[in-house]
C-alpha cells in the first residue's frame, strides 16, 4: 500500500519542493524552512553533499508517520539503480531522475516505489509507462508551455505528468488547469535565501505556493 499511498501524497500536496544546496546542513534548513510553509512534498537531490544522510535524518523524523498528512520524502537527481537502492534503503518514499532508465525502474518496481523520470516526449512517455512508472516527470518543464500537458495526453491519457523547471507562482495555476498531476519547484523557492541567508524567506515562499495551489480551483 506504500506506493499508492505515495503517490495520493504527491497529488494531494501538489507542490514538490526540489532542494539543492552546498552542505546538508543547508538543505536541512530548506526543508524545514518548506515543511513550516506547507510543502509537503521534498525532493532532496543527489547533488548535495552527503545527501543520503539527509534523505535518512528526514525519513526518520517524517516518511514512517502513518499520518497521511505528514510529509513525503523522496530523492531526485538519481542516475543509475544503485544509487536508488540506496536511497530506498535510507527511506526514500520515491525516487526522481533527470531521463528514463531501465535499470532504476526494475529496482523501484522490485521495492514497490514510485519512479518519476523525465521525459521530452510521447515516445519517452510512453516507455517509461510500459516500464512501470506512475508519475514522468517533464523536464526541464522552462522549454515547455502548460499547452504540453494536453499535447502529451492527447494519445496518452492515462499519463500523470509533473513540470519541473520553469514553473513558478505566475504559472503555477495554469500548470494545473492544463492537468499536471504534481509541480516540481527548484531555485525559485531557494535562490533568494541563498543570497541573503534569511531562511524565513524559504517559508514565506513556500506559502505563496500552497496559497497559490490551494486556490486553483476557484481560478479554474
Amino acid at each position: 500500500m506504500r506506493k499508492y499511498e505515495t503517490l495520493k501524497k504527491i497529488n494531494k500536496f501538489g507542490v514538490v519542493a526540489v532542494l539543492r544546496g552546498k552542505s546538508p546542513e543547508v538543505v536541512w534548513k530548506m526543508s524545514e524552512a518548506v515543511i513550516s510553509g506547507g510543502i509537503k512534498s521534498i525532493e532532496v537531490t543527489m547533488t548535495v553533499p552527503n545527501a543520503l544522510d539527509i534523505i535518512g535524518e528526514l525519513s526518520n523524523k517524517y516518511a514512517q508517520d502513518d499520518n497521511f498528512e505528514s510529509p513525503v520524502i523522496g530523492v531526485g537527481s538519481v542516475l543509475d539503480d544503485v544509487t536508488a537502492r540506496l536511497a530506498i534503503l535510507k527511506g526514500a518514499s520515491y525516487i526522481v531522475s533527470p531521463a528514463f532508465q531501465p535499470e532504476t525502474a526494475k529496482m523501484c518496481n522490485r521495492y514497490r516505489i514510485p519512479y518519476l523520470p523525465g521525459v521530452m516526449t510521447v515516445q519517452e512517455a510512453q516507455t517509461a509507462m510500459e516500464a512501470g512508472a506512475d508519475i514522468v516527470k517533464l523536464f526541464p518543464g522552462n522549454v515547455y508551455s502548460p499547452s504540453t500537458i494536453s499535447a502529451l495526453k492527447g494519445p496518452l491519457p492515462q499519463l500523470n505528468i509533473m513540470p519541473t523547471g520553469g514553473v513558478n507562482i505566475n504559472n503555477l495555476q495554469e500548470w494545473f488547469q492544463a492537468g499536471a498531476f504534481a509541480v516540481g519547484i527548484g531555485s525559485d523557492l531557494t535562490k533568494e535565501f541563498e543570497r541573503a541567508g534569511d531562511i524565513s524567506i524559504v517559508t514565506d515562499k513556500a506559502k505563496a505556493y500552497m496559497k497559490a495551489f490551494r486556490s486553483k480551483d476557484e481560478n479554474g
